[in-house]
């Protein structure tokens, strides 16, 4: 049994929310849901929500980090979870319900760990940059090639 467990509150719309996230994530069940109360699971990363009412809303306190391996998952991740929401910089986004997310590559701690400072550098001046992270720009940055497009 998961001793910590996420609890987030929802203004009304927890259904749609759990049906939202379920969809999203491809290792994503409903465990329980009741009108008050929902447990559910995404890539075994176990949530209760509650249909809390207005009082309560998400910000930027709190996020949940998606680590991924290639540029295409964090495309998908990215675009699913902007649906209705809002880009934020640096990888950062919100999803439509208000919570708020970190699409990250693998290959940024890869690059922003590097022991030559001014590459490492140079991919973090290429970050801030960005709002969805493209790999080949921070590599490029990286490497002191001029960046794409980036996003």
């Amino acid at each position: 049994m998961q001793k910590i467990l996420p609890f987030l509150w929802f203004d009304g719309n927890l259904e749609q929310a759990v049906d939202f996230y379920v969809s999203v994530f491809k290792d994503a069940r409903v465990v329980s849901m009741n009108p008050m109360t929902a447990t559910f699971e995404l890539m075994g990363q176990r949530f209760l929500g509650l249909n809390g009412g207005p009082q309560y809303t998400f910000n930027e306190a709190i996020s949940f980090l998606i680590t991924c391996e290639t540029q295409d998952e964090v495309d998908y991740y990215w675009g699913r979870l902007t649906e209705g929401g809002s880009e934020q910089p640096c990888g950062w986004l919100k999803d439509k319900f208000g919570l708020s997310w970190q699409v990250i590559p693998i290959a940024l701690g890869e690059l922003l760990g590097d022991k030559d400072r001014a590459k490492s550098q140079r991919a973090l001046q290429a970050m801030l940059q960005m709002k969805k992270l493209v790999i080949a720009d921070l590599q490029a940055a990286h490497a002191g090639q001029r960046t794409g497009e980036g996003q």
